[in-house]
């Protein structure tokens, strides 16, 4: 498959690789950067792999701070940046998922200091200018090209040995930006061929994983996906689907990428009422008379999780979650409704199909 709008480099402001063994690499794209000490950052649940980068770099690691979080709390930002200032160090690695990528780009925003990104899921945001950040339980969001990681290093056997199950969602999540792209209201033609482009590579690429979990060549379609898609992500405005899973996240405190493989069939199905012509790219590339229902199928039959109810949202749940997701008007093309999310969320709770 073609990627025309992907190579080995990104734009002026992101350097990007793909390669077996890249993250080998770390100790020439830190000197590249003119840095002498990095920081490396990682969850309880990678750590061995932020110890094994420190290995790799030697004398330039500065340390290892392995308690990045789900949401990007501010309490364990606020905590990291005391072990940042008291290591000194001048560059900061993630290596990780969204929680991770998250934490990488807190601190860069409170100080400017250069990243280096190794994703070992397929969400995206490390293509991206975007931070989300929890506290008290409300998430927030904010873009800023200080978090912008100035290098991503996409090595395909960091995501060989990741679950199928989480292969699965965090692939889908990376296809909701994409998804939402292509009725952006500030989408160009060249954002709308990335997000297809992201689309295909991961329509094609997830079942391959799925049934050959180890096959590198289909992961690192995959991962050139998940770049396509977060990128355009990072490039234009997301509306519905976007603002439900954050409500949901952050309210809820719902894993990130299951909620975003659940609630997209709908959101999509939703906004098709008045943006099919703009959706009509998902059904070309997945198949299906609408996007909606394509979506959910092509879900179903990677066994992704369907309802939110089993991810333990009570249906108690869903009337504040409606109210919360309406009460600050934002750009989506069908006007939203507290009754119509309402519906959209009981049928995503339940797991039934979304409504064409």
């Amino acid at each position: 498959m073609a990627f025309p709008a992907m190579g080995n480099e990104g734009d002026e402001q992101v350097r990007v690789r793909f390669g077996r063994a890249i993250r080998r690499d770390l100790a020439s794209e830190l000197e590249r950067l003119g840095s002498r000490q990095a920081m490396i950052l990682s969850t309880p649940q990678q750590s061995d792999l932020a110890f094994e980068a420190s290995e790799v770099l030697g004398p330039l690691a500065a340390g290892v701070f392995s308690k990045a979080t789900m949401h990007t709390p501010i309490n364990v930002t606020e905590d990291a940046l005391e072990h940042l200032r008291a290591s000194r160090a001048d560059c900061l690695v993630a290596l990780g998922g969204g929680s991770t990528i998250g934490l990488g780009k807190a601190l860069a925003y409170r100080t400017d200091l250069p990243q280096i990104t190794v994703p070992t899921t397929y969400a995206g945001s490390e293509a991206t200018p975007i931070l989300g950040q929890t506290e008290d339980g409300v998430k927030t969001t904010l873009s800023d090209p200080r978090v912008l990681p100035e290098v991503i290093l996409y090595d395909p056997e960091l995501v060989a040995t990741l679950p199928v199950g989480m292969t699965v969602t965090s692939g889908l999540n990376a296809m909701a930006h994409a998804a939402e792209a292509l009725y952006a209201e500030n989408r160009t033609k060249e954002t709308t061929n990335l997000a297809i482009e992201g689309l295909q590579a991961l329509a094609e690429g997830l079942p391959k994983v799925v049934d050959a979990p180890g096959d590198l060549d289909a992961r690192e379609m995959t991962q050139r996906g998940a770049w396509a898609c977060g990128t355009v992500l990072g490039r234009v405005g997301m509306a519905l689907h976007h603002k439900l899973c954050h409500t949901l996240g952050g309210s809820f405190d719902l894993p990130h990428a299951e909620t975003h493989a659940i609630i997209l069939p709908h959101a999509i199905a939703y906004n098709a009422r008045a943006a099919a012509r703009e959706l009509e790219a998902i059904t070309d590339v997945l198949g299906g008379k609408s996007a909606g229902q394509s979506l959910f199928g092509f879900a179903k039959t990677l066994g992704a999780p369907l309802a939110l109810r089993d991810l333990g949202v009570s249906e108690t749940d869903l009337d504040r979650a409606a109210d919360l997701a309406t009460r600050k008007p934002y750009p989506n093309p069908r006007p939203v409704t507290q009754n119509d999310i309402r519906a959209l969320l009981q049928a995503a709770w339940a797991g039934d199909a979304p409504a064409s």
